[in-house]
């Protein structure tokens, strides 16, 4: 059975760290939407440029963007044993177009909300940093502060995470983004997770969702990655 994974949640919840974890865990594919467009911007693509402008405001790239981008990765072979995707769908409209994508598969879309307070989001987006060379996303537990562990980068913080657009973030999500959950509760296929929980305590939860929507224990290395 292929396990397709929706992580859903606020900026700051976690669902990079959680999607990519579980991801690597089942050795199926995270596909970050966010990474993808910053991908873009690293590159100075027409694409990059426009999304740079956006994403600096704090904003959302249009729809059909987004939609064409998830689009073009869903029909790569290697989602055939399943996907976790990060950041989309972020609007109803995205939401209704991956309903589409998904009506020739057999396997469930599975919804996993992260619900973490807002006074700790803030807390997190604050402290969150950014590699200059590779693009990881540093938490702030990096055994040489301002370094990334990943490449030895110089880490800085996003230009989305300082103070003004922070707030214009978490305006977007509750107007934009937080009708999804609405979309999405009804389903059978639909988790709500204590993002406010440790790393491995979130993990252990979403692992059990998924287990429990599918209703057999998951084996891990499944697919190829």
């Amino acid at each position: 059975m292929a396990v397709n994974v929706i992580m859903l949640g606020p900026p700051g919840a976690g669902k990079g760290t959680q999607g990519e974890r579980f991801a690597m865990g089942h050795r199926i594919p995270r596909i970050s939407t966010g990474d993808i467009l910053r991908d873009e911007i690293h590159s100075g693509s027409t694409l990059g440029k426009a999304a740079k402008i956006v994403m600096d405001r704090g904003e959302l790239v249009s729809d059909q963007v987004m939609i064409d981008i998830v689009t073009e990765r869903l029909a790569r072979p290697d989602v055939s044993n399943g996907f976790v995707l990060d950041g989309f769908p972020r609007t109803v409209a995205q939401a209704e177009a991956l309903d589409r994508l998904m009506a020739g598969r057999s396997d469930p879309l599975i919804v996993l909300d992260i619900v973490v307070p807002e006074a700790e989001l803030a807390r997190r987006l604050g402290s969150r940093m950014i590699c200059e060379s590779c693009g990881h996303n540093a938490d702030g537990r990096e055994t040489r502060p301002g370094v990334c562990h990943f490449c030895g980068g110089k880490l800085t913080q996003r230009t989305d995470d300082n103070a003004a657009v922070v707030l214009e973030r978490f305006k977007v999500y509750q107007t934009a983004t937080k009708p999804l959950v609405d979309f999405y509760r009804a389903r059978p296929t639909f988790r709500t997770i204590n993002g406010a929980q440790s790393q491995a305590d979130v993990a252990k939860d979403l692992v059990a969702a998924v287990e429990a929507i599918n209703g057999a224990k998951l084996a891990s290395g499944g697919g190829k990655r």
